[in-house]
């Protein structure tokens, strides 16, 4: 290591980051090179055979290791669809309960189960920054980091209304109910991206924790909530128990969120900010989970499905994110429309 390395710890981890970043595109390409030398030896070992049960067993070994070769191959394919500025960061999500009350609240709070187990089964390390919850059950909305190399550019495919269709728990004529979350994601920016922020375009709000108690939740009023009034982006943040590390992260949060607003504007098109999450009601869903009267998960941008709804709510959604960056890079992501049916039957 070089002398001095942990002199600046920040610069330190970011060239980790970078080295951990381009690792998993080299570890893949090295293992595919030698994946490709085996696979030739392997072709001549069977030219070599004879007819007969050996030779046999050698083509059955050749067949396994191209099917290895291949999915190999395709996870790297995967991989250089994350080529975008800003896909190797970290991510800021937030979910909001939309139309359907208690039970959207209840749903906003199953999607927080999911990218909690998404997150988890990737690697990457979660960190509730807000979360209010609902009046009755659930959440009404929660804000999160995601920590992980690759973290922006997998769950950048999750932005928009998430749809749920089912017997609802809370209805005591058992009638089927749709309820809506919306999910909004932006790339936690390192400090080579500079944003400007005037301090006389801030209103800072401080206010006590909510939570489940303890001897500092409630007590002081070290929550954040931070608003640009030129733009009206909102953030708050109440992790710690610290008022200055509650603002230091919302700054952090905010300068993400104003960063994504300004290239949207900057390109004319606010759809990826807002347009592509849209109302979070009928009509503008990417994505349906249906429980009742069958069981599917549909993405309505792709066409990606998976019958084993349970699966899904358990974090299976990679195939869907596969699928959304596939799409997307060959310009095939279809709109988002979704079957008409009744919200309560």
């Amino acid at each position: 290591m070089v002398p001095g390395f942990w002199d600046d710890p920040a610069a330190a981890r970011k060239v980790i980051e970078q080295t951990n970043a381009q690792r998993l595109f080299v570890k893949p390409y090295d293992t595919l090179v030698q994946m490709t030398e085996d696979i030739e030896v392997m072709c001549e070992m069977v030219e070599a055979e004879p007819d007969g049960a050996q030779r046999q067993m050698a083509l059955e070994e050749l067949v396994r290791m191209l099917d290895e070769a291949d999915a190999c191959a395709d996870k790297l394919r995967l991989q250089s669809l994350l080529s975008g500025p800003l896909d190797a960061c970290n991510a800021f999500v937030t979910l909001h309960a939309g139309a359907g009350g208690t039970e959207s609240c209840d749903w906003a709070d199953m999607l927080l189960r999911m990218y909690r187990r998404y997150c988890e089964e990737q690697g990457f390390e979660i960190e509730i920054l807000d979360l209010q919850p609902g009046d009755e059950a659930g959440i009404k909305s929660v804000t999160f980091n995601v920590s992980g190399v690759y973290a922006y550019g997998y769950l950048k495919a999750e932005r928009g209304v998430h749809r749920l269709v089912r017997i609802s728990p809370f209805d005591a004529n058992k009638r089927r109910h749709t309820s809506f979350c919306a999910l909004d994601v932006v790339a936690e920016l390192d400090d080579d991206i500079e944003v400007e922020i005037n301090e006389e375009d801030l209103r800072v709000d401080t206010y006590r924790s909510s939570g489940a108690g303890g001897q500092h939740v409630n007590k002081t009023d070290s929550a954040v909530r931070l608003t640009h009034i030129p733009t009206g982006i909102v953030v708050a943040v109440q992790s710690e128990r610290s008022q200055h590390k509650n603002r230091a992260k919302a700054m952090s949060m905010l300068k993400a969120r104003i960063y994504e607003y300004e290239q949207d504007r900057k390109r004319r098109d606010l759809e990826r900010f807002y347009g592509a999450k849209g109302e979070i009601a009928w009509g503008s869903q990417i994505r349906s989970y249906v429980l009742q009267p069958y069981t599917l998960a549909k993405d309505h941008r792709t066409g990606e499905e998976n019958s084993n709804i349970e699966a899904v709510l358990d974090g299976a959604i990679q195939p869907f994110i596969e699928a959304y960056l596939r799409a997307a890079a060959s310009g095939a992501l279809r709109g988002h429309a979704a079957p008409e049916e009744d919200e309560t039957a």
